[in-house]
């Protein structure tokens, strides 16, 4: 099951850091994707910046306008819902649906080619297929 967090306003570094601590807090989450506009290079951006998530540093490309997420259960709505309004006090919604592809695509396969087959399970659906393979996601694993 999917749902998605749609903020009211896009989110700044400091606040996708705290939602994304508060989130991995649920146990009941499997995925998180965050979606926005791409933030150019530090250079050029001061918004370009490291966030520290589950004690690990991750750059952080995007400015946050979306959060999708797989869930186990519609119990979990409610605890995300909770972290949601600790961490977003000008609101936000909750959507529940189908956000994140579970299954390569012909379009997986025109753009991979045969390397699709390299391509790890957990990326599927998740990257943007016109950047970088560098560029494109940082999977950070629960630690069990």
């Amino acid at each position: 099951m999917d749902i998605e967090i749609f903020p009211h306003r896009l989110l700044n570094p400091e606040t996708t850091e705290s939602l994304l601590n508060a989130l991995d807090e649920i146990d009941g989450v499997k995925t998180i994707v965050l979606q926005g506009q791409r933030l150019p290079p530090e250079a050029i951006n001061s918004d370009h910046t490291t966030i520290t998530v589950k004690g690990e540093e991750v750059d952080l490309q995007v400015k946050t306008g979306r959060v999708l997420m797989e869930i186990d259960t519609e119990d979990t709505i409610e605890l995300v819902r909770q972290k949601c309004e600790e961490n977003l006090s000008f609101g936000f919604n909750v959507h529940v649906g189908t956000f994140i592809r579970k299954q390569k695509t012909v379009s997986d396969k025109i753009k991979y080619g045969e390397a699709l087959e390299n391509v790890p399970d957990e990326m599927v659906g998740l990257t943007d297929q016109n950047a970088l393979l560098s560029e494109r996601a940082t999977i950070l694993k629960r630690k069990e």
